[in-house]
């Protein structure tokens, strides 16, 4: 179990820190005991996040938090379990995980750190990148249209999933507490800054 990790890796300004802020309010003011939750990540800049939140955590590999979240589930349906990604991540190598898992409604939250690029690896184009968007991958614009990720998990039947801004923090710290209530499979797109790569 992780406590006490202060030691924080990202950028100056990155919505990070807001998602981090949102989600420990969000269980402060839920209740629920530290030894109640789990959280999972990837690596990457949303994967950092886990490192910070005290409880268990696992760091899985690149597009697997939501396979191992839902073994965590299936283990032990009395934990809580909440599962981060960036958009690449989720949308892309993981995006036959987060479809299935929601069209099964398995009970666990997927919280997606959307900053519309590949931002750990200086910022290529993602399945979010507005298209024509120029990129290190993408040097002369982007050439395909973005996915959509609430009409994307509403086509998996998912029945709950919303997309918030990092910025408006008491509307993103809401709609956590919101999720993790949810009984079912919850997930939430949060649209946030990357000072780094995201110029657009």
């Amino acid at each position: 179990m992780r406590t006490n990790l202060q030691d924080i890796q990202w950028c100056p300004w990155c919505g990070d820190f807001l998602i981090l802020g949102a989600i420990k309010n969000a269980l402060t003011e839920l209740g629920i005991d530290k030894e109640n939750i789990v959280t999972v990540s990837w690596i990457g800049c949303a994967g950092k996040i886990t490192q910070y939140i005290p409880g268990y955590a696992a760091e899985t590999l690149h597009g697997r938090s939501i396979p191992f979240g839902v073994w965590i589930k299936l283990a032990n349906k009395k934990l809580k379990v909440i599962c981060f990604g960036g958009d690449g991540d989720m949308y892309g190598i993981g995006l036959g995980h987060l479809l299935h898992t929601a069209k099964r409604n398995i009970d666990i939250t997927v919280i997606v750190h959307n900053n519309e690029n590949y931002g750990l690896t200086t910022g290529q184009a993602s399945p979010t990148t507005p298209k024509w968007i120029k990129t290190s991958s993408t040097p002369e614009g982007n050439p395909y249209w973005p996915f959509h990720p609430v009409g994307l998990l509403q086509s998996a039947w998912a029945q709950f999933t919303k997309q918030v801004e990092d910025k408006d923090f008491l509307w993103l710290k809401n709609t956590i507490i919101e999720a993790i209530n949810y009984e079912g499979f919850a997930h939430i797109d949060v649209i946030q800054a990357c000072p780094s790569w995201k110029k657009w």
